[in-house]
């Protein structure tokens, strides 16, 4: 179980290597979604800390030891940063859950993990080579630089704090730039741990990862528009991506963005079904819904419809609410009153266009083992594609089941949507694995599992889920700029303004 002093901790922003209170001295309460009470205090920064930050972060990049490190030194100093994550795990986790509310196994989980992004991107940081080119000019000598884009400014979502900020850092630490992080208002608090535990221990230069709290109209904007920051990295909605997306093309910003989704998660009736129905609840229930890659519209082939809705829902009744510091627990409260408040309102919706629900559907009493902010595991039957909530993303433990004939119209079914995020098949047919998973427009296609991943493997989505890649050796490309060099071993350029004749 969680430690839970009643005693507000108080907490300070980091910039240039400092701490400090936000310029205009305000702070704002972060809540625990589980208890609904407030536990800690985050500076409230502002346009000003924001351009505080930027600057510092420039002053790092254009000079002092970190431009002036080899690549080789960089790696080093991120194994030193992969190393005080795993020694400092645990507690990191939770205060993740204190934070978000999410369980202490998926944080623990994370966190454990996390420290191979660090070590594997140490180990690209001395990689990142250019080319010599052979142009059809032989005066000249042509080769091709990479170098880092300069100030990244990161804005991070509050389902997966630290996780999400390592798939950014460790990429970007390694192409050699320096960065401003935004996380969000409802989870600062294991950022700022991280800070103050693996950041400042590394003896990373000053300047080189700074951070800013606060709202995203009052402190993210500021840090999109700041013309000194060259790369937007987001991951969130998508109504708010395409708001980053058009603020930062003002000033023609590189951007990636990682946003929403609603994924596909698609049974044939050639699958093994217990692993399916395992797979389709860890694939919407096991974050609480609360992933941009939860499997919320699961497509049944009308064949098993009926057998596979009973063999969930009967697995779906045996989650376990409660505590998400408790390591027993299997279903947790939802990380904020908006999201909580949203999730309801679309079982609303679903019961209105006619989807039956089969289980759930509604909020947990604390009978029941719920919370502050529960939400029953929610299961629909019934759905049609065309419905609100097959189309829109919930981001809940609510799942649209929806019948298909055969494999045309799972894949037609499957890509008839605005999200191409993630996708999930189940079928013993090597043929159809392969067959379906070139014809699913996502991102990411996982056969008979689902909801994994890896710091070696691209991440990212199709259409309205995002622009480019995180993870894998494809993202660092996303922090580094390309320069042709021309070196003329021939004579003189000659004089343009010199008229030959037929003589000369």
């Amino acid at each position: 179980m969680l430690d839970r002093p009643t005693k507000l901790q108080e907490y300070q922003t980091y910039i240039d290597g400092k701490w400090c209170n936000a310029a205009s001295g305000k702070r704002f309460e972060t809540y625990d979604p589980y208890t609904g009470e407030p536990w800690a205090l985050i500076p409230e920064c502002d346009a000003a800390d924001v351009n505080l930050a930027v600057e510092s972060a420039y002053r790092a990049f254009e000079t002092g030891p970190w431009p002036a490190m080899t690549q080789t030194g960089r790696g080093k100093l991120m194994r030193k940063i992969a190393g005080l994550i795993e020694k400092h795990a645990e507690h990191l986790a939770k205060v993740e859950v204190r934070d978000n509310g999410k369980l202490i196994s998926e944080m623990t989980a994370q966190l454990k993990y996390l420290p191979e992004w660090f070590y594997y991107y140490a180990g690209l940081a001395d990689k990142i080579q250019g080319a010599v080119v052979p142009v059809d000019r032989p005066d000249h000598f042509n080769y091709i630089l990479k170098e880092p884009v300069g100030v990244c400014a990161f804005i991070t979502p509050w389902n997966s704090p630290l996780m999400l900020v390592g798939w950014k850092l460790a990429p970007a630490l390694a192409a050699g730039c320096t960065v401003v992080i935004k996380p969000s208002e409802f989870t600062s608090a294991s950022l700022l741990e991280f800070m103050k535990l693996v950041i400042e221990e590394s003896g990373l230069p000053p300047g080189v990862v700074n951070v800013v709290t606060g709202y995203g109209a009052v402190a993210g904007e500021p840090l999109i528009t700041h013309p000194k920051v060259a790369k937007v990295a987001f991951t969130g909605g998508s109504i708010t991506g395409a708001r980053v997306n058009e603020l930062a093309a003002r000033s023609f910003k590189k951007v990636s963005l990682e946003l929403g989704g609603k994924s596909p998660n698609v049974v044939f009736d050639d699958c093994i079904l217990e692993d399916a129905v395992a797979g389709a609840i860890s694939g919407i229930f096991a974050a609480t819904g609360q992933t941009c890659i939860a499997g919320s519209r699961l497509l049944l082939q009308e064949t098993i419809h009926d057998a596979f809705v009973e063999k969930l829902v009967a697995m779906a009744k045996q989650a376990r609410l409660g505590d998400p510091g408790l390591p027993e627990t299997q279903v947790g409260p939802v990380t904020t009153p908006p999201q909580y408040q949203k999730i309801l309102s679309y079982i609303d919706i679903a019961k209105d266009e006619g989807a039956r629900c089969v289980l759930g559907g509604g909020p947990a009493t604390r009978e029941e083992g719920g919370g502050k902010y529960f939400v029953k595991p929610t299961i629909f039957t019934g759905v049609n594609n065309t419905m609100r909530i097959a189309q829109e993303e919930v981001f809940g433990p609510v799942l649209s089941v929806i019948k298909f004939k055969d494999e045309d119209e799972a894949v037609a079914i499957a890509n008839d949507i605005a999200y191409g995020l993630g996708a999930g098949i189940w079928t013993r047919s090597l043929r159809r694995a392969h067959s379906v998973a070139r014809r699913i427009k996502a991102g990411t296609v996982w056969v008979n599992t689902y909801r994994a991943v890896s710091f070696l493997m691209p991440f990212g989505g199709y259409k309205a889920s995002g622009l480019g890649r995180e993870n894998g050796a494809e993202a660092i490309e996303g922090y580094l700029q390309t320069k042709s060099v021309w070196i003329n071993n021939g004579p003189g350029g000659g004089n343009p303004f010199v008229i030959k004749t037929a003589s000369s």
